[in-house]
């Protein structure tokens, strides 16, 4: 399969509309619909970080969510979170989330985006998710571009 074929076979989807948060969770936080993907790569992508995003303490670091419907009730997805905050030397980096949706998932994904900043200080902030048909799998972190690659 060529290249341009490769890429028409693949679904995005914008997550998090790129913003700036000084307090609370992101504003338009959507979900991403996972039907016939086998794969679904999150990435997240913070521009410049004053004030971590998550926290360590409360351990809220990035995760992936699931759930059976649009609008019911999210719960974490086993191992898609980052190790940490996203932090304040972590600016201008790429972050990747990877599930393989041949396990057992459900249908709709959306991405945690906790707590950035404290009223003064926050995080420029934006993520998307790239959808895999079954015949297209990602391939490792460094290849990918990105810093730190979890996948669950």
């Amino acid at each position: 399969m060529d290249l341009r074929a490769i890429l028409k076979a693949l679904k995005f989807g914008i997550l998090v509309p790129p913003q700036l948060k000084d307090n609370g969770d992101m504003a338009g936080n959507t979900y991403f619909d996972t039907l016939g993907l086998s794969a679904a790569l999150f990435l997240l992508i913070p521009g410049t970080v004053d004030a971590a995003m998550g926290s360590t303490a409360e351990g809220t670091a990035p995760a992936v969510e699931e759930c059976d419907t649009t609008n019911g009730s999210y719960t974490a997805v086993a191992g898609a979170a980052l190790a940490d905050a996203i932090g304040a030397g972590e600016d201008n980096c790429l972050f990747g989330i990877f599930v393989d949706l041949r396990k057992s998932h459900k249908r709709y994904m959306e991405i945690t985006a906790p707590h950035a900043g404290d009223g003064t200080t926050g995080c420029n902030f934006a993520a998307i998710a790239i959808g895999f048909p079954a015949d297209q799998m990602p391939r490792s972190a460094g290849e990918m571009g990105l810093t730190e690659l979890i996948e669950a």
